[in-house]
């Protein structure tokens, strides 16, 4: 097992270099390996859509920006949250630039009554997939981040890309690029032990293991 591509694979934003093109070979490799992943009843119900058009991508990311612009309207950060949304920020304002945005698909659309049962079963068939599409973006050394700010405007990027609106649900979309030096900074995630309960819930400052 790669520890370090499973550790070490991260949300890259202002890390994406915009200069540089992005293989074709190794994006059909990536998405190859992205539908190796498992789905309930094993119906592999994802369906993917490489962006490398400009005029594409500039439009999408004019819906972008207004999806993320929404998305902090009337919010107050709290401080620690301030690096990750100026990245965001970043992102939002090169995202026509980056070169090729994927975005993952799903058949059908979410459930009418979203019961949990029902919403794990549609989001849990369709998430492997895009997890399995940056760990394999990342072993050849290609940043990505998920993304869903264009979401707000899923209709209208639907039609934009010739997408079935009633009949897909976009839940992700992903810009790729080449990574610019820098990075390589541990990521800073909570030990699982403070966060792990053995037979039962875990308890705030307990640490109750087997």
């Amino acid at each position: 097992m790669d520890t370090d591509l499973l550790t070490g694979t991260r949300a890259v934003r202002k890390r994406l270099d915009l200069q540089r093109p992005v293989d074709d070979r190794d994006l059909r490799e990536c998405l190859e390996i992205a539908v190796h992943a498992p789905s309930g009843s094993n119906r592999q119900p994802w369906r993917f859509v490489v962006v490398r058009d400009p005029g594409l991508k500039s439009r999408i990311g004019e819906y972008y920006r207004k999806g993320f612009a929404a998305n902090l309207s009337g919010r107050t950060p709290r401080p620690d949250q301030l690096a990750d949304l100026a990245s965001g920020q970043h992102l939002a304002d090169h995202l026509g630039e980056v070169p090729a945005l994927i975005l993952v698909c799903a058949l059908g659309r979410p459930p009418a009554e979203p019961t949990a049962l029902r919403l794990a079963g549609f989001y849990g068939s369709i998430y492997p997939a895009v997890w399995n599409l940056q760990l394999a973006l990342r072993a050849r050394g290609l940043g990505s981040t998920l993304t869903t700010a264009h979401l707000a405007y899923e209709r209208e990027v639907a039609e934009l890309l010739g997408i079935p609106f009633e009949e897909v649900t976009q839940v992700a979309m992903l810009p790729v690029a080449h990574l610019l030096p820098g990075g390589g900074k541990p990521v800073r995630r909570t030990p699982a032990v403070e966060l792990t309960g053995w037979d039962g819930w875990p308890t705030p400052g307990e640490v109750a293991a087997p």
